[in-house]
């Protein structure tokens, strides 16, 4: 079985959005599957026309050129052109089984015009709608018109598609009350790869030290630094809690937009010198982060796209056996029982984030039990190989279907 993967972007780049496609691939070709894999003109720094990147080969796709390039919406059409007519010229070549096209829809419209084309069937896999993403970026307007016409768009592709896949049951939910049945959608959840994380290791003294942690009760965050994460929420709790606790440092580690702006929220509440902020750090190195931490802190705020989607991070910490508390937004509660697997706080209110979380830091007590029904829950629900065998009951049906 050849499945023809098209992406928005992929490793050297380092996202969630990467390091689930990376997953996928490499539990597919476990179970025997060849994956070919292409990327769209987004794949930023990137000149070739193909590459091999920790051991998957990827085709790219040239920039856009000519008057329509970077124009608003007239950008964005030039970009599927140019996506479909190197997504033709590839799957000639290696004459697939599958087009699976991974979010966002201007990859789904390439593949449905190719797939059509050449007779191919055609997967898509929903990890958020483009148009709630491009509100927290500031480039549409929740239910302006540019908002109302990439939704249009999105729900076409879904309902044309051969097959749905998606990451979660709230994003499951809002693709089937756009009329799509629900037979046609499968729910692939993110997971980890268990055997990375290792639970009850020491910290990294020498680390530790290094950031000025040692002896402190460090709470944190590991990942992008966008609007929707409501860092800012956590900077303003930050004082209550130190009111209480005086030890309490806060680890920030990643990076992103909101960055420079966090800086200086944390300087005019006075708070700078408790707040560390790493930089990006190597994929390989978060696990020593990781470790450095009593309780990693999740505070997205209230939106379509936080209550629809669940995040990879609060997954990683499970597997590496940390205490996690979140902000009860959709995504997270389909993740965490409450006072089991970890501790909710009310989305965008920085008192009960410090409350929760001081309660749960009050509790050591009740710590080792909580770290082990969270491991638990990734290793049996969360893990790669569970995810990803979901997939076998897709991909054949489909090429039974176009065979006939």
């Amino acid at each position: 079985m050849r499945i023809l993967h098209v992406l928005d972007h992929s490793i050297p780049l380092h996202s969630g959005y990467t390091f689930r496609t990376a997953a996928i691939l490499r539990e597919q070709r476990k179970l025997g599957w060849e994956t070919f894999h292409l990327t769209s003109p987004k794949q930023e720094n990137c000149t070739v026309a193909e590459e091999d990147i920790d051991g998957l080969h990827f085709f790219r796709t040239p920039p856009a050129q000519g008057w329509m390039a970077g124009k608003p919406v007239l950008g964005e059409i030039a970009l599927i052109d140019a996506t479909a007519r190197r997504l033709e010229e590839v799957a000639r070549r290696i004459k697939p089984d599958v087009l699976h096209a991974h979010s966002p829809v201007l990859n789904a419209i390439p593949a449905l015009r190719v797939g059509r084309k050449l007779g191919i069937p055609v997967v898509y896999e929903v990890r958020a709608f483009w148009e709630d993403a491009a509100v927290d970026h500031g480039t549409s307007k929740e239910w302006g018109l540019r908002y109302r016409a990439t939704r249009g768009l999105e729900t076409y592709a879904l309902k044309h598609v051969d097959a749905v896949t998606t990451i979660c049951e709230g994003l499951r939910g809002d693709i089937v009350a756009r009329g799509v049945p629900a037979d046609k959608i499968t729910v692939i959840p993110n997971a980890v790869d268990i055997e990375k994380f290792t639970v009850g290791a020491e910290p990294d003294r020498a680390l530790q030290a290094s950031l000025g942690l040692e002896g402190k009760t460090v709470l944190g965050f590991i990942g992008s630094f966008y609007g929707y994460e409501g860092l800012n929420i956590l900077l303003d709790a930050l004082p209550m809690m130190l009111r209480e606790k005086p030890d309490i440092r806060l680890l920030l580690t990643g990076g992103g937009h909101q960055e420079a702006a966090l800086r200086e929220q944390a300087a005019a509440l006075g708070i700078a010198d408790k707040v560390v902020f790493t930089g990006r750090v190597p994929n390989a190195e978060v696990p020593r982060y990781y470790d450095l931490v009593d309780v990693l802190v999740y505070p997205r705020l209230p939106m379509r796209l936080t209550e629809l989607v669940t995040p990879l991070k609060p997954l990683e910490a499970m597997a590496q056996g940390r205490l996690v508390a979140a902000s009860d937004v959709g995504g997270h509660r389909e993740l965490i029982q409450p006072d089991v697997t970890g501790v909710l706080f009310k989305a965008a209110d920085a008192a009960d984030l410090a409350r929760q979380v001081l309660a749960l830091v009050n509790q050591p007590q009740c710590w080792p039990q909580m770290k082990a029904d969270a491991r638990r829950f990734v290793e049996t629900e969360r893990n790669w190989a569970k995810s990803v065998g979901r997939y076998q009951g897709i991909y054949p049906r489909l090429i039974n279907g176009a065979a006939r």
